[in-house]
């Protein structure tokens, strides 16, 4: 695929997370991610509580609850309830991977990553770069 049709693509692929992470409760920052194969979305996720608990994701002070999973995380757990394989897939999410996600990316044996923020801490995308995972930092969707 030429690079200006895949950039196309990167850009409809975040922008369908970005949607998918309005689905989030949390107040603080809503987050979506799609794990994306072949050119098929195999999974999607957003960061919220685990099933069953409540959905808010800050306590009483406004702080994010130590049990919230990340976007990345959900979508990750999703495809490893699934028949699907992360190998060889890339990972689109709104904003980019914590240092705790960052294991679980390359261990899930996604090979890319695109995200559209910076997350305010970037061990997680030093530690993918390390790992050898391609990064794509995107931040303009219309263009």
């Amino acid at each position: 695929m030429s690079a200006k049709k895949q950039l196309r693509y990167d850009k409809a692929y975040l922008r369908i997370a970005e949607e998918w992470g309005k689905l989030s409760h949390c107040n603080r920052k809503q987050v979506g991610a799609l794990i994306v194969k072949d050119r098929m979305i195999i999974s999607d996720g957003y960061n919220g509580t685990p099933t069953g608990f409540e959905n808010y994701c800050e306590d009483e002070e406004g702080y994010t609850k130590w049990y919230v999973l990340h976007a990345e995380a959900n979508a990750i757990l999703k495809v490893a309830s699934s028949t699907q394989s992360c190998k060889g897939a890339t990972l689109y999410i709104t904003l980019s991977p914590c240092k705790e996600c960052s294991k679980l990316i390359h261990q899930a044996g996604i090979i890319r990553v695109v995200y559209q923020q910076a997350y305010k801490d970037d061990s997680g995308l030093q530690f993918l770069k390390r790992a050898g995972i391609t990064l794509d930092h995107i931040t303009d969707l219309n263009a």
